[in-house]
């Protein structure tokens, strides 16, 4: 079975596994930017004002959307169209391509206008793991279901700290699926040169770890950014080797070489 990583042997076991693997993927939203909060806060608004507009008919289903526990079962890790409809026929509410698309763009409309308000951070652990496997000669690729990972990268300053960008843009065009099926992931360490099966993936979605799972990956890393009393043991079930509350962990004595 499955266990998250004991703090106590943080960065040294885990550090070692990672010298072991020849490449590494890292979802963008949640995992390297601090951008999570700013997509759920997006659809937050943007399905609130969709259920009050049109509020479903059982009472229980009209309730607003959590951006914890709605989030992270239907949106996360998902593209637009695909999270607006898990999350629309959640509540019983007829998913027509209409209603999804009018969601999802009412959703792009406030996530453009709050990213480029106020940008988003790195997370500095991540940084650290990045720059650790950089020196070490490990390949890195950032992949995300979002049309604005490059941007997002790019305005916290680590775009050119991954050798390949998988985003949602070449997603569309190449015809990848969506998670949790693997493809974003495959197509990315794909362009590094390496197979899946000497390459780890780090994900902090359901949705996302039970991609890296079914795509044969060596590792597969969770990432627990909620700390909830049950969010690390639900990446676990969904695929997760290994899970952390920060990439820092996973440096060796925390510091890159």
């Amino acid at each position: 079975m499955r266990r998250p990583l004991d703090p106590d042997l943080a960065g040294t076991p885990l550090a070692d596994a990672l010298r072991a693997v020849r490449a590494v993927v890292f979802d963008t939203d949640g995992v390297i930017t601090d951008s999570a909060k700013v997509h759920a806060a997006a659809w937050k608004v943007a399905f609130d004002d969709f259920l009050r507009a049109h509020p479903p008919d059982d009472p229980d289903r009209r309730r607003p959307f959590d951006v914890r526990d709605d989030y992270l079962r239907h949106v996360d890790g998902k593209s637009r169209l695909d999270g607006a409809a898990a999350f629309l026929v959640s509540r019983g509410i007829d998913a027509t391509p209409e209603t999804v698309r009018a969601v999802a763009q009412d959703k792009e409309r406030l996530f453009t206008e709050r990213l480029r308000e106020r940008g988003v951070d790195a997370y500095p652990g991540t940084v650290r793991l990045v720059q650790a496997l950089r020196d070490e000669g490990v390949p890195r690729a950032a992949a995300s279901a979002s049309r604005h990972a490059g941007e997002l990268l790019s305005r916290a300053g680590v775009l050119d700290l991954f050798d390949a960008l998988v985003d949602g843009g070449e997603a569309a065009r190449l015809g990848l699926a969506g998670k949790p099926e693997p493809d974003l992931f495959l197509e990315a360490v794909g362009r590094l040169g390496v197979p899946a099966d000497r390459a780890a993936v780090v994900e902090d979605a359901l949705a996302g770890v039970e991609a890296g799972r079914r795509g044969g990956f060596a590792l597969v890393v969770g990432v627990d950014r909620a700390a909830g009393a049950d969010t690390g043991a639900r990446l676990l079930r969904h695929g997760a080797d290994i899970v952390v509350r920060d990439l820092g962990e996973l440096c060796a004595s925390g510091e890159p070489k």
